[in-house]
């Protein structure tokens, strides 16, 4: 596959990526707070609501970024970073049996555990992040 090809498909995943946390940020925002409130970690110093509002705020700016800038590097580096952020906040659900977002069961809960490692490759893929060595 020629490299222009590859360019458009990670600009077109890392859009997508952007599309989705603009999404999820305006329902931290709104409609889902409260069951994204149930995954802030119970060992946090901080108020959950002040927890889902900033986290949503986040998201917002780089649903944001992802999908207008052109510097994707820093802008992936940034995602990936706080898709390993929010981790403590599924484990959370799923260490405490938490039901939220149509997660009713552990093994439902366990499986959500994988997704987050291939968001964090899915915001690194797309902004051309190698994560080789450089010789």
């Amino acid at each position: 596959m020629s490299h222009r090809k590859v360019d458009l498909i990670r600009k077109a995943t890392q859009i997508l990526l952007g599309a989705a946390l603009l999404y999820t940020g305006t329902l931290h925002l709104t409609t889902r707070r409260i069951e994204f409130q149930a995954q802030v970690p119970t060992w946090l110093p901080l108020s959950p609501d002040f927890v889902v509002i900033a986290s949503g705020i986040v998201e917002l700016a780089l649903g944001l970024a992802l999908i207008s800038l052109r510097r994707r590097r820093e802008v992936g580096i940034a995602t990936a970073l706080f898709f390993i952020a929010i981790f403590p906040g599924n484990i959370n659900q799923y260490v405490n049996h938490i039901n939220a977002f149509g997660l009713d069961t552990d093994r439902a809960r366990a499986i959500r555990l994988l997704f987050q490692p291939l968001l964090v490759l899915w915001a690194l893929w797309s902004a051309d992040v190698s994560l080789k060595k450089k010789k």
